[in-house]
This record gives C-alpha cells, structure tokens and sequence, in this order.
C-alpha cells in the first residue's frame, strides 16, 4: 500500500488502495457530482486547498485535474518556479531538470492544467507550479487556444451571477510521443488534452467540453475543438458526474453545452 503524508490543512495525499481492492468514488468541493472515476488503482490522489488531481505513476503526469474558479482566486501575474511535487516520490513524478532543452528540441511548454492565473490570488498559487500539474504541451496550443479558453473562464468567473467555474482537465495517450529528451525517469508525453468547464445555478448545470490534440495550430479557434463529455470519457477512459442519476448523466453529457455560448461559441 502506497500512501503521501503532508501536515496542515493545505495538502492531504489519500493511501491507495491494493489493486485488488474495488474502485471507490471520490466526493469532494471541487469535484462537481463525484470527482472522475476509472483511473488505476495504482495512482496517487492529491487533495490541496486549490485543487484535487490524480497522479499516474506510469505517465508521471495527472490523470486528471479538479479545480473551481471564482472571482476572488482571480489575481496579479505570478512567478513560475518550478518544483518536484513534496508529496511525490521521487520515482512517482518528474523534477524541473526532466524539462532541459525539451523546449528546442520538441517546441513544448511546461503547461499548466490547473491554471496559474487562476489562483493567483490566493496564497496558494505556487502549488500550481508542482511538477504533478505540468504536462509537456505544445507551445502552439500552450500560447494559443488553450490560453484564451482558459482566459474565457476566468472571464466566466468574474461575472454578477455566477457562483464560480468547475473546471476538470487531463490528457489523452492515444498514440505514441516523443519523450522528454533529458528526464531520467520512464514516462509518456500526452498526444492530446481534454478540458471540461461547468456551472450550477440553483438546480441548473451547464457544461461545456473539449478536445485538443497536441498539434493544434496557434491560431485555432477554441470553439472548433468543442465536444461532448460523452466523448471525453470515451477518449479518456474516465467516468465524470457519477454522483448524477444515470438518466441526469445522459442529458447532461450526450450534447454540445450550452455553457459554451457563454464562453462564446455560436449555438
């Protein structure tokens, strides 16, 4: 049984169980209906004030990532220091060092899928710089489409009404990549990303969902990668909103969201 120990309140690694011990499900804040489901048995589950994730120790990057966006983690632009994830081994994660020449080799950033600028202001913005939120990401789709969708949440977040943005994001390995040319641990670089936003109004949820491969152009228009959330757990392997009644689940994630007019895409 492996198992992360942190002290205080601003991180909690949850033990895992034996893989032969059946799958649970995950409730927490910033999970909307159940954080997702189906990952290995062999992952680490990382709780912090600002996001849950769910570290794979075969890809050494986060199978998935919760996080919710208000106004008020909203803030000013933040140094990126990178760091190894203090509640990872060091066979389990990668170390800032893994990344040397992986951008002019390979034209990748160091992505973020909890995004920095989104929890800015809070005091625990340098917890988005661990390693276990970084993935290899292109910088065409780092700088471009992936950027402005993450700015038209924070856009979302910031207006009268809304009660804050849940987002989920994580990769897709659905065909092989190059790898990092100087880590030193096994590990397998993404060949695409899924993002999913979503919001409660009272008793409405509105989603929007979307897919992007690692190719994506600079200059592509977030609005074209729209998908259903369908179609995200069937590329991703992931169940999301298990909370949810089957028959809620199948209208909720069978269509285009309508959260994606908000985010200003066309119906």
């Amino acid at each position: 049984m492996k198992s992360g120990v942190a002290t205080g309140a601003l991180a909690l690694a949850i033990s895992i169980l034996p893989v032969s011990a059946p799958a649970q499900e995950l409730h927490h804040s910033l999970c909307l209906f159940g954080c997702p489901s189906e990952t290995p048995l062999t992952n680490d589950l990382i709780i912090r004030e600002i996001y849950v994730l769910s570290s794979s120790d075969t890809t050494k990057f986060a199978d998935w990532v919760a996080y919710k966006i208000t106004r008020e983690t909203i803030g000013p632009g933040r140094a990126r220091t990178w760091k190894a994830d203090p509640l990872l081994a060091d066979s389990e994660t990668l170390e800032p060092t893994d990344y040397k020449q992986a951008h002019a080799l390979l034209d990748t950033d160091r992505g973020h899928q909890v995004p920095l600028a989104s929890f800015s202001g809070t005091p625990h913005w340098p917890e988005t710089n661990y390693l276990s939120n970084i993935t290899p990401q292109k910088s065409a789709l780092n700088q471009g489409p992936w950027r402005l969708l993450e700015e038209a949440a924070r856009k979302l977040a910031k207006q009268a009404g809304v009660n804050g943005v849940y987002g989920l994001t994580g990769p897709l390995y659905e065909r092989r990549m190059p790898s990092l040319p100087r880590a030193d641990e096994r590990h397998q670089v993404p060949s695409g990303y899924w993002k999913i936003l979503a919001i409660r109004e009272g008793f409405t949820t509105t989603v929007a969902a979307f897919i992007f491969e690692q190719e994506t152009p600079r200059h592509a228009k977030y609005c074209a990668h729209l998908t259903t959330v369908d179609e995200v757990e069937r590329r991703s392997g992931l169940n999301f909103f298990h909370a949810l009644s089957q028959q809620k689940q199948d209208q909720l994630e069978g269509r285009p969201g309508t959260l994606a007019v908000q985010l200003g895409c066309s119906p």
